[in-house]
C-alpha cells in the first residue's frame, strides 16, 4: 500500500476502539443457508449478537450492529467465540474441497526455489537475504566479495517456533562492521531494534523499542544511528492504539535507549512523521516529513560536521513529494512531481534555496518518473511506461547516457548503492518469470545475471499482453492479461481480476507462485491498472481519492465488464481479489454490482469507512480517503462504505474474507463486522466465509508455511464456487 499500509512488496500498519453499551441484547443466529453447488449440506452461520449502536454523522444517523467486534480476542472473550466458530466453519467448509489438496501439493512444490533479494554494499561486503525456499523467514547473508562463499548473519527462523518472527528492516555500518536491525513478531508493526557484529554473529547491548515505521541511518563515523520511533503506549491496547507524534531519534552506541538524542519532533503537529538519512558523504541529515499516507513531503536538513547546528528547513512547503537523491557539496539533487505530475530531477542550491534558483536537470517526459538512485557517480532512473518499467541512466548534468535493457515488459527494482559504488544490483520479475538479480557495472554499462531461480514450470506455456479499455466516464485504463496460450475467447474461462487503486502506488507486473498455480490449472490472471494508483503520476492518483474515490469502482467494474463482452470469461466464472486498500475495492466493487461476480476474495480490506481513522494509523489515509467529520467526504464515504452498504434481499456472490488477528495496520475489525453484516443480509445460496489467521498480521513477515495454507484455501475456494475443472496439477 502506501508508506503506511504496503506490504510490502510494497506493499509499502495502526488504534483506539471504542466500547459500546451491550445491555440486554440476545444473541441472534444468522438465517441457515446451503452453500453454492452443496445442496446437502446447509451453512450455519455462528451466532452474532446485534446491539443497538447508532452514530450521527451531520444530521444522519448510521447504525453499528456489530461494533461489538471491534474488540480485541484478548479483552472480549465474546469475540475471540466469535472467531473460532468462524474458523471452525470455514475449516469444515474447505476441508472438503476435493482439490485443495492438490492445490496444496502444488504450491509447496512450486515454493520450493532459492529467492534473493539485490545485494547491498558497505565496507567492501555484500549483504542480502534469501530464502531456501519453504524457510518461514528470509535469512540475511554476508560475503567478502561477491563470487565467493556467504555466511548467515541473521536467520530469524529459530526466534519462534511457529516461525512468526520476521527481519523487518536492516542496515549495515559504513565500514560494513556492524549490523542495526528490527524484528516483528507475528504480523505487527512494532519493531525492536538491535546491533549485531558482523565478524562474530553477536549482539551488543543496544536494544530500542516501540519503533514503526522506520528504518536506520548511520553516521560516517559508526558510532550511531538515526531512528524514528512513537512513545510507549501507555494503558492502551499495543494493536488498537492510535499512533500519532513520531519522533527522530539519534542512537549512540552502547547508550540505553532512555538516553538517545532527541533530534526533531513537532508537538504542534501530532500527525506528522520523520525519516532521517545520513548523506554519502556523511555531511548532512537530510529530514524528509510527512503527513500521514499522503504523498507529499517537507525536507529539512542538520548539518553533521557543525556541533549544535539548527535544522534548516528547505522544503518547508506541503506542495509536492521530494525525494533525496543525492547531494554535490551544498547543491542537492530531488525527484520531485512539483508543477510536473509525472517526475522530474531538480536541484536545489542550500545558499540559494528559493524555488526560482531551482535547476532542472532532468525534465518530465510522457513515461512516470517514480524512482532515481545515485551509483557510480551516475543517476539511475525508473520509469514506469503504462505501467512497467523502464530504466534510463542520466549524468548529473542531465545527459541521457543509455537505456539499461530489460529482458521483457515487468517490473525491475533495487539499484542500491552510493555515489561512489562501481557496481548495483537490480531485481527484474514479470507475471510468469521469477525474480532474478542482475549486476550492472556502472562504469561500463554491462548487465550480468547474478543469481537466477531455478523452478519447474514452463514460462514458454503462457503469454502475457496489455489491453486498454474506457471506463463509466471514457477514461482509458490499461489492464494486464496472463493466460496459457491458446485460451480460447468463448466466456468460460475461470478469471481473477486483481487491483488496488490507492495511495499513488502503482500494481506493475508481479511474479508470484499462487498465480502461476492459477495459471497451471486454466485460470486467467487479470491486472488493472486503476486510477488512484500511481502508474500515471499524480494526476492519476489524484483522480481516485477523496471525493473522487468512485472512480476506482467504476474502473475494476468496468475491467469486468470489459472481461466478459470480449467473452474472455463470464460473471459466474470471474473472481475479484485484493488487499488492504484492494481490499476496499473488492469490498465496494461486490456490493455495487453483486451481480458481476462469480466469487470475492477481500484480504485484510478497509471495510468500515466511518470508523477507519479510530485505530492505529487509520487517521493517515485521511488524505487518500476523506474524513468523516468533513460533511462532504462524509457523504462520499458513506455511499461506497462496504460495511454500510450491503442491503438485505440481495444474492451476493461466494465470499471468502481474510484477516489476521494482530493486524495492527487495517485493524481486524473491519473484516469482523463486514463479515457477520453480510452473513446477516445474504439472500442467496453462496457461501460468506471469513478465515481468520492467528498470530499473523498485515501480511508482512508471515510465515511461508501461513501463506501456503491460506492460498490453498484461497484457490480451492475458487475452484469450488466458479465450477472450475482443475487441469494441469
Amino acid at each position: 500500500m502506501s508508506f503506511w499500509m504496503r506490504t510490502a512488496e510494497f506493499d509499502s500498519r495502526w488504534r483506539v476502539w471504542a466500547t459500546t453499551t451491550l445491555f440486554g441484547l440476545a444473541l441472534a443466529a444468522v438465517a441457515v443457508r446451503p452453500a453454492a453447488g452443496d445442496g446437502e449440506t446447509p451453512l450455519k452461520y455462528p451466532a452474532a449478537r446485534k446491539a443497538e449502536v447508532t452514530d450521527t454523522f451531520h444530521g444522519t444517523s448510521v447504525p453499528d450492529p456489530y461494533r461489538w467486534l471491534e474488540a480485541t480476542p484478548e479483552d472480549g472473550p465474546e469475540v475471540r467465540t466469535w472467531i473460532e466458530a468462524q474458523n471452525k466453519l470455514t475449516g469444515n467448509y474447505l476441508a472438503q474441497i476435493q482439490d485443495r489438496g492438490k492445490i496444496f501439493v502444488r504450491l509447496s512444490k512450486l515454493w520450493d526455489y532459492e529467492r534473493y533479494n539485490p545485494p547491498i554494499k558497505r565496507g567492501g561486503r555484500y549483504f542480502f537475504t534469501k530464502n531456501d525456499g519453504l524457510q518461514n523467514q528470509d535469512v540475511l547473508h554476508w560475503a567478502e566479495t561477491i563470487s565467493g562463499p556467504s555466511k548467515v548473519l541473521l536467520d530469524p527462523n529459530p526466534l519462534s517456533e511457529e516461525g512468526v518472527v520476521s527481519l523487518r528492516g536492516w542496515a549495515p555500518s559504513e565500514d560494513g562492521k556492524l549490523l542495526a536491525y528490527g524484528l516483528q513478531a507475528k504480523g505487527s508493526d512494532w519493531m525492536e531494534w538491535r546491533v549485531r557484529e558482523v565478524d562474530t554473529g553477536k549482539d551488543r547491548a543496544d536494544l530500542l523499542k516501540w519503533v514503526k515505521f522506520s528504518g536506520a541511518s548511520w553516521t560516517k563515523d559508526g558510532e550511531g544511528f538515526f531512528y524514528s520511533r512513537y512513545d510507549e503506549p501507555k494503558g492502551e491496547d499495543q494493536l488498537q492504539a492510535l499512533n500519532y507524534f513520531q519522533k527522530l531519534y539519534y542512537h549512540k552506541l552502547g547508550t540505553p535507549q532512555s538516553e538517545d538524542r532527541l533530534i526533531y519532533e513537532r508537538k504542534d503537529h501530532k500527525d506528522w512523521n520523520f525519516s532521517g538519512s545520513v548523506t554519502d558523504d556523511g555531511r548532512y541529515l537530510i529530514i524528509s516529513v510527512g503527513k500521514g499516507t499522503e504523498r507529499k513531503n517537507l525536507v529539512f536538513y542538520k548539518d553533521l560536521e557543525q556541533e549544535d547546528s539548527p535544522i534548516v528547513e528547505l522544503i518547508p512547503i506541503f506542495d509536492a513529494v521530494y525525494d533525496f537523491i543525492d547531494n554535490d557539496g551544498k547543491k542537492f539533487y530531488f525527484r520531485t512531481d512539483f508543477q510536473c505530475p509525472r517526475g522530474r530531477v531538480v536541484a536545489v542550491d542550500i545558499e540559494r534555496p528559493d524555488r526560482d534558483h531551482w535547476s532542472e536537470v532532468v525534465p518530465q517526459v510522457t513515461a512516470t518518473l517514480n524512482a532515481v538512485s545515485s551509483v557510480g557517480g551516475k543517476m539511475i532512473a525508473r520509469y514506469l511506461n503504462d505501467a512497467h518499467s523502464k530504466v534510463a541512466v542520466f549524468s548529473f548534468q542531465g545527459q541521457l547516457e543509455s537505456m539499461i535493457e530489460l529482458p521483457e515488459m515487468g517490473t525491475a527494482g533495487g539499484f542500491f548503492g552510493q555515489k561512489d559504488d562501481p557496481e548495483t544490483f537490480y531485481s527484474f520479475e514479470s507475471f510468469t518469470t521469477p525474480k532474478t538479480i542482475y549486476r550492472y557495472d556502472a562504469s561500463s554499462g554491462q548487465t550480468v545475471v547474478f543469481r537466477r531461480p531455478m523452478m519447474s514450470i514452463d514460462s514458454a506455456i503462457f503469454e502475457t499482453k496489455q489491453v486498454f479499455y474506457k471506463s463509466k466516464d471514457g477514461t482509458q485504463v490499461p489492464m494486464f492479461l496472463t493466460y496459457k496460450k491458446g485460451l480460447a475467447t468463448n466466456g468460460q474461462n475461470p478469471t481473477l481480476l486483481y487491483g488496488y487503486g490507492g495511495f499513488d502506488i502503482p500494481i506493475t507486473p508481479f511474479f508470484s507462485v499462487s498465480s502461476v498455480v492459477w495459471l497451471e490449472m486454466g485460470g486467467m490472471l487479470a491486472v488493472a491498472n486503476i486510477r488512484g494508483g500511481g502508474e500515471y503520476g499524480s494526476d492519476w492518483h489524484e483522480a481516485g481519492m477523496k471525493l473522487k474515490k468512485q472512480n476506482c469502482f467504476d474502473d475494476f467494474i468496468a475491467a469486468a465488464e470489459w472481461l466478459i463482452a470480449n467473452k474472455y470469461t463470464s460473471a459466474p466464472k470471474l473472481a475479484i481479489t485484493g488487499g488492504s486498500n484492494g481490499g476496499l475495492l473488492v469490498g465496494a466493487s461486490m456490493t455495487q454490482r453483486p451481480d458481476l461476480f462469480g466469487a470475492a476474495l477481500p484480504s485484510v480490506g478497509v471495510l468500515d469507512m466511518l470508523r477507519f481513522n479510530k485505530f492505529t494509523i487509520g487517521w493517515a489515509w485521511e488524505s487518500d480517503y476523506g474524513s468523516p467529520e468533513n460533511p462532504e467526504e462524509f457523504k462520499a464515504l458513506f455511499a461506497y462504505s462496504p460495511y454500510h452498504n450491503l442491503k438485505p434481499g440481495t444474492a451476493y456472490p461466494a465470499t471468502l474474507i481474510t484477516t489476521g488477528d494482530h493486524d495492527d495496520r487495517v485493524v481486524p475489525a473491519h473484516s469482523f463486522k463486514f463479515a457477520a453484516r453480510l452473513q446477516e443480509m445474504q439472500s442467496g445460496s453462496e457461501p460468506v466465509l471469513i478465515r481468520i489467521e492467528t498470530s499473523a498480521g498485515h501480511g508482512a513477515g508471515k510465515p511461508t508455511r501461513k501463506i501456503i495454507e491460506e492460498t490453498a484455501d484461497r484457490l480451492a475456494f475458487l475452484v469450488k464456487n466458479l465450477d472450475m475443472k482443475v487441469r494441469g496439477l
